[in-house]
């Protein structure tokens, strides 16, 4: 089974030295610089290179620069999306953005994670689960989300909230960890 082969099927695997998934990284980051170097009116350039980074796109995108990501591929964004300055997606795994999402600045979305265990963790082994975000969810600035998270349909996420685990549909949640607050 080759390392991204694991990575899919969301066991640990080795990033660090995979010939193939350090291949795609240097390809994505080569995107990424080109992308945030761009300068604020060349939009039909900003859209026909986030085509090419991100796996889907749906249609009235808008990724402020600085934007970081992994692979690009495992991203899927639907209509009306806005991501403000400064975000990070790590996307061993798949993250998913229904539509009307919106994302303050500084956040991260990260799919990727560690083991506890030291003597693997010092071996640079990682994994990587999904995450997904529904329709209609606004998240405030500096919110983090880590991996194998669902955020349901109609939320609101406050600034400054690390999201650990599910937050169902119709919810104001914040929090470090984030916390379901109360129904909209």
């Amino acid at each position: 089974m080759t390392e991204k082969e694991k990575r899919a099927s969301g066991e640990l695997y080795d990033a660090n030295y995979d010939k193939e998934l350090l291949k795609e990284m240097e390809k994505t980051k080569e995107l990424c610089y080109e992308y945030n170097n761009l300068r604020p009116t060349e939009i039909e350039k900003k859209d026909e290179l986030i085509k090419k980074i991100l796996g889907k796109t749906g249609k009235n995108i808008r990724i402020e620069p600085n934007f970081y990501c992994d692979y690009g591929y495992n991203i899927f964004v639907g209509d009306n999306f806005y991501m403000n300055y400064n975000c990070v997606i790590l996307d061993g795994a798949k993250v998913e953005f229904g539509d009307n999402v919106f994302i303050g600045p500084n956040c991260g979305f990260y799919t990727a994670g560690h083991p506890i265990e030291i003597d693997l963790r010092n071996k640079g082994l990682e994994y990587a689960k999904p995450i997904k975000v529904g329709n209609n969810v606004w998240f405030g600035g500096n919110v983090v989300v880590l991996p194998g998270v669902t955020i349901g349909n109609n939320v609101a996420i406050g600034a400054g909230s690390v999201v650990t685990k599910d937050i169902p549909d119709n919810s104001i949640a914040y929090g470090n960890p984030c916390k379901k607050v109360r129904d909209i």
